[in-house]
């Protein structure tokens, strides 16, 4: 395995020693709200981290890790193989998680990989209509008088608290649901409460139906990720149907609810979509903001629970590739928030994407770290983004840790559309992939592929991430716009050390040619996942990635990659290729004697840090195996061998003073399943 440089291509010893002799000393962490040997957050703690400070598996120890238990997640009916998502959480001696369409609520025994006990919402057309149903990523917990509870957000959008020790819902808490065989107690309809000051459904002239839910005229929402709680208030994020999927105007905003804890009683909720009077509502050109929706907080949360904050990432609004019927920025359209959790009020913001028009959504948890920048101790926010772009800020003001730059960007051609001018691009750090396709990153394998790559350039207008679409029919003089950029994603969230400040960001290169299309022509009418009602001009058309010559990629290696980050610097430490080098670029024929290295191609890994450790997969397209990785240089120190490959997270505890490792695995064998790996 060879350690790469960013610079040069050659094993990092220089600067291993210098990491190992030189490391910041960050500064003092508060409590992540996770203690010891526990994983009580969807990403470990409530900071974001997937950090654990359990060393038990260690490098000497770490190839000696076996089976304990597979816990089967097939037996909780249907379920998509390849999407399941949710990452385990183990509080006081159990683990909870979902499984299946239905998000059913399971308790396994983490020493055996028993189920303790299930819960199961019933049916509901709101269910049926769900397009997240398959994507749920965990649940929540927190004490009431020493009881604990576990809060969890069904694809119906309804909010569950049941004892973490029974698996019966709370008595005493929420509201009585109207609907054949739910609890009595124990639960929230989250939907009054998020309509009930929207002007579409004040003007609505039917009687609320909770089977069924929001009209399909108004719009749909649902949930994937589980709320978070915060200081004994449960944070409620939301998701809605997928923007290029969409081709009508009209949709919900996914505004924030907060509940109480304690009683299930509302406490405030969070306008996405700034309304006369509130801060941004001037962003929102030809009163789109009355009818668009969307801008969802699909992600997970994070928390600093001793300033009160909770930190929203969020989509964009309405519609993908197309925004000339919502001109403006369109706050908080793609955005991380920062929000007052006894309130509900904004504390601060930043847009990562104007009228964002190319599903650039947050996909991965704003991580909360403790950072010593230029000798000064700094309380941060990290928000990671698909473009491999970072953000980095003073979570307590907002203010960047480096300048972040208003850069100009193409504008649309597309008749009708609107495009911002410009977007925002940070100082520091640098992306993780390139944006663009300069000459320097293009293959050059041989003489000849660099020719045939750059002739099939000449075709395109190609640029970064923010070339905006043309459409079918352009008479642009080419063939497509083509964006070329590649960072995180939700299949694979980024880990931190809090100990280091080190970053773990796991990334695939990719470039971009897809056109809009005419809406009327594209119009989805007998789809039932079709919200709204005006017919946008323009929605998704034809077109995909840009390839190369004789199949190969248009770029350089590596193709995908995980790279470490200094975030106490903004400097990337090294990089390390994910996967070995696929077989068809590895036998192609115009490549028989080229020496190619290590192109990695395996695909985004997942990731998290515990102890010395590093752990990761070898990426979605690689071999069955995790690795232990040495965090501080990158070198690869074990393998252990899974039944099949690993998705989205994977997680550790101490339970009984023997410390687990679970991988979320799947497929076709074992879908939606869990595998736990312990010492003999």
């Amino acid at each position: 395995m060879r350690v790469y440089s960013i610079r040069r291509r050659h094993c990092c010893v220089a600067l291993a020693l210098v990491v190992l002799v030189a490391w910041p000393t960050p500064a003092v962490t508060q409590e992540r709200n996770n203690p010891y040997g526990e994983w009580r957050y969807q990403s470990a703690d409530a900071w974001g981290t997937r950090y654990s400070p359990v060393d038990q598996v260690n490098a000497e120890n770490f190839e000696d890790l076996e089976i304990a238990w597979l816990w089967r997640g097939d037996n909780f009916g249907p379920t998509l193989a390849t999407t399941s998502r949710s990452t385990p959480t183990y509080v006081n001696g159990i683990l909870y998680s979902v499984a299946g369409e239905r998000r059913t609520v399971v308790a396994i025994d983490p020493a055996t990989g028993e189920t303790l006990w299930t819960y199961r919402e019933p049916n509901t057309t709101r269910w049926e209509r769900s397009m997240r149903a398959s994507y749920g990523k965990g649940v929540a917990y927190d004490e009431i008088d020493g009881r604990g509870v576990v809060y969890v957000v069904t694809p119906a959008f309804f909010l569950h608290a049941i004892d973490a020790k029974t698996g019966l819902h709370v008595e005493n808490w929420g509201e009585a649901v109207t609907l054949p065989g739910f609890p009595e107690t124990g639960v929230v309809d989250l939907l009054p409460h998020l309509l009930a000051d929207w002007g579409p459904w004040l003007n609505w002239d039917q009687p609320y139906d909770p089977d069924f839910g929001i009209p399909v005229e108004l719009g749909y929402i649902t949930s994937s990720s589980p709320p978070i709680v915060v200081n004994g208030v449960v944070i409620v994020g939301n998701s809605a149907e997928q923007g290029y999927n969409q081709s009508r105007a009209e949709n919900v905003p996914g505004d924030l609810l907060g509940y109480d804890a304690t009683t299930g009683d509302f406490m405030w909720k969070f306008h996405i979509i700034p309304r006369p009077g509130e801060f941004g509502h001037e962003t929102w050109l030809n009163d789109a903001w009355q009818y668009t929706g969307d801008i969802s907080s699909w992600a997970p949360l994070s928390a600093d629970t001793e300033r009160g904050i909770v930190y929203v990432p969020t989509n964009p609004p309405t519609i993908d590739y197309f925004g000339g019927f919502r001109p403006g920025d369109n706050l908080y359209g793609t955005s991380t928030i920062a929000l007052d959790v006894q309130t509900g009020e904004r504390k601060w913001h930043f847009q990562t994407v104007h009228n964002d028009q190319w599903n650039y959504d947050l996909p991965n948890v704003p991580i909360i770290a403790d950072l010593t920048v230029d000798g000064q101790e700094i309380p941060a926010v990290i928000q990671n983004s698909k473009q491999g772009i970072i953000y980095a800020f003073n979570r307590e003001t907002g203010e960047p840790i480096w300048p972040i730059e208003e850069r100009e960007v193409p504008e649309s051609v597309v008749p009708g559309n609107w495009t911002s001018p410009t977007q925002p691009f940070p100082t520091k750090p640098a992306p993780v992939e390139s944006l663009g396709l300069p000459d320097d990153m293009v293959i050059d394998f041989t003489p000849e592929l660099k020719a045939e790559a750059l002739e099939i350039m000449s075709r395109y207008n190609i640029g970064g991430p923010y070339m905006p679409k043309l459409h079918v029919g352009h008479d642009a003089g080419v063939v497509a716009n083509v964006s070329c950029s590649g960072g995180v994603n939700i299949t694979h969230p980024v880990s931190m050390d809090p100990t280091t400040g080190i970053m773990y960001v796991s990334s695939s290169m990719g470039c971009s040619a897809g056109m809009v299309a005419p809406g009327i022509d594209n119009d989805a009418a007998d789809d039932p996942f079709t919200t709204g009602t005006t017919i946008v001009d323009w929605v998704r058309g034809p077109g995909g990635g840009l390839n190369g010559p004789q199949g190969l990629p248009i770029f350089k290696p590596p193709y995908s990659r995980l790279t470490a980050v200094d975030m106490n610097t903004g400097e990337h430490l090294w990089w390390i290729p994910t996967g070995d080098t696929p077989d068809r670029i590895k036998n192609h024929a115009a490549l028989q004697g080229v020496d190619i290295g290590e192109t990695g191609g395996a695909g985004p890994a997942i990731s998290m840090v515990m102890g010395d450790l590093l752990v990761m997969s070898d990426g979605r397209r690689g071999d069955s195996v995790i690795h232990a990785v040495n965090k501080q240089t990158g070198e690869r120190l074990g393998t252990v061998e899974l039944p099949v490959n690993g998705q989205y997270g994977m997680m550790t505890y101490l339970h009984n003073d023997k410390q687990f490792v679970v991988v979320q695995i799947g497929g076709s064998q074992y879908p939606s399943s869990l595998v736990a790996l312990t010492l003999p």
